[in-house]
């Protein structure tokens, strides 16, 4: 070790510690704020472990310590390299030094913590705390035995406040202004009450007013969608892979509660005044035909174009009453506030918000007049804290001697329906908290159960979960190049690729609400079912890519069956039609051959009008040769590739990280992380750049788990040839952290059998689980609870409502600590 690394060390030391050296403790409670025990191993940590390779200028992969320094702004980006490597285990490696598990935790929790805190000024150190870097948690230390020498405190979550997601936000609004179909359970799948807001045809979410009301429009579905009067959700919210919605990366800003007063405002004239409020005083009739005189010319995407039923769908509400008269008194006023306050809050308020608002309604009044004062002072209730946030702060109660407080009445309630559903509490709930029945884990146990058990209440977040998880809900939002789709074999007319993916996304929600149905072996069902949700438009995706000599074939018969029908009469419809069918042959795929029993399912996009009452899809099987599960369905082929071709390293990293648990490090701004640009290469072929030495080191995580799905095309498509040279499919399972998983596989279905028999991707499937419903990471701290979990799963026989109960009722869901705690 040379004397200028020796100095740097012992600068570092003091300045992180500014503490003497004292002996190294027996026990260690990981995560713990103190970083007094520091200076004791640190030198021996850097001269044991990185000097040999990264002292001098020469270092291995460009990374000198040797000005490391202490840790302040100015080298805190290589602070958290250093973290990052040794939090995952990549550094120091293996077969250079053996770091002990404790030593490991020690130096990265230290290192953390003087991060956060130089960091501070921009925010912290955000890492530990990344959605995306939960996996950096050794996976061994949560289910494997616990190594000597580290000490487990009683598991909980930071207080804290979530803030409400755009499309649980426009659930909330829909809900005031739209009415939904009950529940119907010969048609399971049907959009119903309770499901979150689905987006339109180009996948934008929003909120439409009066669909429930429409009977008639003139011009297409797109026109018609475009005539609709609609607000675009206002809260902003992460849009990529992975989960999203933790507490921490949300707020709401200046320029979204000025959207947001403005969208209440209209809110509450359509609540007042119904589709009055959007349409001319004629479009409001039970009788369509009586203002034809009135529907003449082209009115597409016109607000003109549209019909309402003059018939209410709602219940009348204290909203139109108190706008409805001048003379309102203080007690209607008041009836109106509580109204509004629970139905966006979902809690009734308490005596000091009804005055405060009632109040701001009084002001408004007095300045606005009667009208405008009543709509303008009523939207303030909409920025209400608790109607963007729902609060978890356990504000009352006495700590635990871990300084840990339960949540009780409404605080759980909130939290328990949260966990499955995005509108008001029902009747039971409220019923629980107000007899003092939601305070213990029993209670909790009880009403998760309860709702879990109804098929008739509604539960968008555990369909959420499954989005988030597997990512196969993201096909319509990556941009396909036209020809490149062409070339796949698929139509890409009048954006109908975009279309049949948001249709693909729906089908695939059918697909996991039927598995979660039965509630046994629920992960390994859906990475290996040969059966499939199909919709018409979905055929061509599910089917085989010709060879040459077979789309030759393919032609010559359209040719022949064409010459055979001869001319044809203009006004033999069926013949016209079926000569049109034949001559639109795809002679590059061969489509699935749907067979099977039709099922309900919901749209792929915003339900107009009544929506449709038809099963529109069917549960057909797969070609067993040819599909295995989600990860072999086009809608999760294409929400991971890109423009022109796959993406064999991002496949690779979900398998690595979703199924096995792994690690990956982000990629240093220094990569110029690009293919070669190589049309007449396979995509194989042009990931040799991911094997040279600085690239293999991750990429060898990921390439080889990718490449085995090569045996699809860009959009989904099966095929047995790329380029006219036959599909390299291989692939290998290296360092899963199971011996008996690692090795070499033949394609992505042999793959597939092999990770989802595991009891490693039903450990992993749990952690991402907790992340989803917690909102937060796990540490080593949750070990009991993700344990617990995963034991409910499989002695339920693969139930994913045994593990959520589970879930739900432990120690991380229901104890919160209050800051400074």
């Amino acid at each position: 070790m040379t004397t200028r690394m020796t100095a740097c060390i012992a600068i570092c030391i003091v300045a992180c510690t500014g503490t003497s050296i004292v002996a190294e403790e027996t026990i260690y409670v990981p995560g713990r704020s103190d970083v007094v025990q520091f200076e004791a191993f640190a030198a021996d940590f850097f001269q044991s472990h990185c000097v040999d390779c990264h002292d001098g200028d020469d270092g291995e992969a460009g990374v000198s310590l040797s000005d490391l320094g202490p840790v302040d702004s100015t080298n805190a980006t290589l602070w958290q390299t250093v973290w990052t490597q040794v939090k995952i285990g990549e550094m120091p490696p293996a077969d250079a030094s053996d770091v002990g598990v404790v030593e490991r935790l020690r130096f990265t929790d230290a290192v953390a913590q003087q991060l956060d805190v130089v960091m501070r000024p921009v925010g912290g150190f955000a890492a530990p705390d990344d959605p995306g870097k939960g996996n950096y948690v050794d996976h061994r230390l949560l289910f494997d035995r616990l190594p000597e020498g580290i000490e487990l405190r009683p598991t909980s979550t930071p207080a804290r406040l979530w803030r409400l997601t755009p499309d649980e936000h426009l659930t909330r609004l829909n809900d005031l202004i739209n009415g939904e179909p009950e529940h119907d359970p010969d048609r399971p799948g049907m959009r119903a009450y309770g499901d979150a807001v689905p987006t339109n045809h180009g996948g934008e979410l929003k909120l439409y007013f009066g669909v429930d009301r429409i009977i008639q429009w003139q011009g297409g579905t797109v026109a018609y969608a475009t005539a609709v009067k609609s607000a675009p959700a206002v809260l902003s919210h992460p849009r990529d892979h992975g989960l999203k919605n933790y507490p921490h990366l949300v707020s709401v800003n200046g320029a979204e509660a000025t959207q947001i007063l403005s969208l209440a405002e209209d809110v509450l004239r359509y609540m007042a005044d119904g589709p009055r409020s959007i349409a001319n005083d004629y479009q409001i009739t039970d009788s369509p035909r009586s203002i034809a005189d009135k529907m003449k010319g082209d009115l597409r995407g016109l607000p003109t174009s549209l019909v309402y039923s003059t018939r209410r769908e709602r219940p009348r509400t204290p909203v139109e009453d108190f706008v409805a008269d001048e003379d309102a008194d203080d007690a209607l006023l008041e009836q109106t506030v509580a109204y509004l306050f629970e139905a966006l809050t979902f809690r009734p308020p308490v005596a000091s918000e009804i005055e405060t608002y009632a109040g701001i309604v009084r002001d408004s009044i007095k300045t606005l007049g009667h009208r405008e004062g009543a709509v303008s002072g009523l939207s303030a209730i909409f920025l209400d804290r608790d109607a963007l946030f729902r609060p978890e702060l356990v504000e009352t109660g006495t700590p635990d001697a871990y300084g840990r407080v339960p949540m009780r009445d409404w605080e759980l309630a909130l939290a328990v329906n949260h966990a499955f559903r995005y509108v008001r509490p029902d009747d039971d709930l409220v019923d629980a908290v107000d007899d003092g029945r939601m305070r213990t884990v029993a209670d909790v146990r009880e009403q998760v159960r309860r709702i879990l058990s109804d098929d008739s209440i509604g539960k968008p977040r555990v369909l959420q979960f499954f989005r988030d998880y597997f990512d196969y809900d993201r096909g319509g939002y990556v941009c396909k190049d036209n020809r490149a789709l062409t070339t796949a074999g698929v139509d890409n007319r009048a954006a109908r690729h975009y279309t049949a993916m948001f249709y693909a996304s729906a089908s695939m929600d059918r697909l996991v609400e039927s598995i979660l149905a039965d509630d046994r072996d629920v992960l390994k069902r859906l990475l290996t079912t040969d059966e499939a949700v199909v919709a018409p438009m979905e055929t061509t995706y599910y089917g085989r890519l010709r060879t040459e000599a077979e789309q030759k074939a393919s032609r010559k018969k359209t040719a022949e069956q064409l010459a055979a029908m001869g001319k044809v009469d203009p006004k033999d419809k069926a013949a016209v039609a079926q000569r049109r069918r034949i001559s639109q042959t795809n002679h590059r795929i061969e489509p699935l051959l749907v067979d099977g029993e039709p099922v309900f399912a919901r749209v792929g996009r915003r339900s107009f009008g009544r929506g449709s009452l038809k099963p529109e899809r069917t549960m057909t099987t797969l070609p067993h040769d040819q599909r295995r599960g989600i990860l072999t369905h086009p809608a999760w082929l294409i929400s991971h590739s890109d423009a022109m071709d796959n993406h064999a390293i991002r496949r690779g990293r979900w398998v690595r990280e979703r199924l096995l648990g792994g690690a990956i490090a982000d990629v240093p701004i220094t990569v110029d992380a690009m293919l070669p640009d190589e049309p007449d290469q396979t995509l194989r072929q042009r990931m040799r750049v991911t094997r040279e030495d600085y690239c293999w080191t991750c990429h060898r995580k990921m390439d080889p788990l990718g490449l085995p799905f090569e045996m699809y095309n860009h959009a989904g498509v099966y095929r047995t040839v790329e380029l006219d040279q036959p599909v390299n499919a291989g692939g290998e399972i290296i360092d899963s952290g199971v011996a008996e998983l690692d090795g070499p596989v033949n394609d992505a279905l042999d793959l597939i059998d092999r990770i989802a028999d595991s009891r490693r991707a039903e450990e992993v499937f749990v952690r991402h689980a907790f992340r989803f419903w917690m909102g937060r990471n796990e540490t080593i701290h949750d070990r009991p609870v993700l344990r617990q979990a995963h034991r409910a799963y499989r002695e339920g026989g693969g139930s994913f409502n045994a593990m959520l109960e589970s879930l739900l009722t432990s120690d991380a869901f229901r104890f919160r600590i209050r800051e400074g705690g």
